[in-house]
């Protein structure tokens, strides 16, 4: 089939409600954000042959449907919210109702065309859901440690005791996580493989492996756009600007940072990357962000090569 036939669907995701409708049609229609609504979704989506899904990313709202159609079959991508609205504000659309925006994402779908997600299975969406939960958890610890100093007596009771509640919570998980890539002999030998690398720990391999199930399938400036690490030019004119980061998996960029600083302390090549850029007068901030950008380009390379770590890696990374 042609892309001429081809149903561009957008949904725009609210707490509650669904809003669904599709490129060409002027119509949209809603429906609950929860088990029911979610099945009406599949079995409406699945009924429209030659269907690609686009979903506004919502703050993670979004996943149980979006899930649901990978499970299913259902081509669907997840947009930055941020590129949907600049592309609505460049086309003059500037009314902004649930209705609306789940036409424009339609469109936004019918003419960008993005990618669609790289389709889980349900061991790889277990996985990822352990690590999300994981890095929920710790959040909540990092805020109760920062309450504890200045909590009356009585408070910090409640959360000293909170404290190792989310202690032994965050141990079941990392023991149910290493049970699950344990047991599974692609994921076995490609966290092992990763945990060579000096700086990169049990939780960074995990999170690689299940949110950047590209790892060692594209090349080097494909990985480092998907982790949001590739720096884009803001030239114009005469005008040369400082090149930034944009978009990305944010969880991955989270456990690159902490790899990468530890890697500038212990890791031979990222360590004397990190001080050559600094040398040359790089700020801090970038240094580090180019560390985390050759640090991927390395696991990557390693992934796709299947070989361990070593202080001197090939030229193709």
């Amino acid at each position: 089939m042609t892309n001429e036939s081809r149903k561009f669907i957008g949904i725009d995701v609210g707490k509650e409600k669904l809003d669904v409708a599709i490129w060409g049609d002027n119509n949209s229609w809603q429906t609950d954000n929860n088990e029911e609504g979610i099945e009406q979704l599949l079995k409406w989506a699945e009924s429209k042959s030659n269907s690609f899904v686009v979903v506004e990313a919502t703050g993670g709202l979004e996943m149980k449907a979006v899930t649901a159609m990978m499970l299913a079959g259902i081509p669907v991508s997840v947009a930055n919210p941020t590129r949907v609205r600049a592309y609505a504000k460049a086309i003059g659309q500037l009314a902004k109702t649930d209705a609306i925006d789940a036409q424009m994402i339609a469109q936004y779908a019918a003419v960008i065309q993005p990618e669609p997600q790289r389709v889980k299975d349900e061991q790889e969406l277990t996985l990822s859901a352990l690590v999300t939960r994981r890095k929920q958890l710790v959040e909540i610890r990092t805020g109760e440690k920062s309450r504890l100093s200045t909590a009356p007596i009585r408070i910090k009771e409640y959360i000293l005791d909170h404290l190792d509640w989310l202690k032994k919570e965050i141990a079941a998980i990392d023991e149910e996580i290493q049970q699950m890539i344990f047991s599974h002999p692609d994921w076995k030998e490609k966290s092992k493989r990763l945990i060579t690398v000096p700086g990169v720990g049990f939780v960074t391999a995990a999170t690689l492996l299940a949110d950047l199930l590209e790892l060692g399938t594209v090349n080097r400036q494909k990985i480092a756009a998907l982790a949001g690490l590739a720096p884009y030019n803001r030239d114009s004119g005469r005008k040369s600007g400082r090149r930034r980061i944009f978009g990305g998996r944010s969880s991955i960029r989270r456990v690159l940072y902490m790899a990468a600083l530890s890697g500038t302390i212990n890791n031979p090549v990222i360590s004397s990357f990190y001080k050559r850029l600094v040398d040359k007068g790089k700020p801090k901030k970038v240094a580090l962000t180019a560390c985390m950008r050759k640090l991927l380009t390395i696991l990557n390379a390693m992934v796709r090569d299947e070989v361990d770590w070593a202080p001197i890696m090939p030229v193709s990374v």
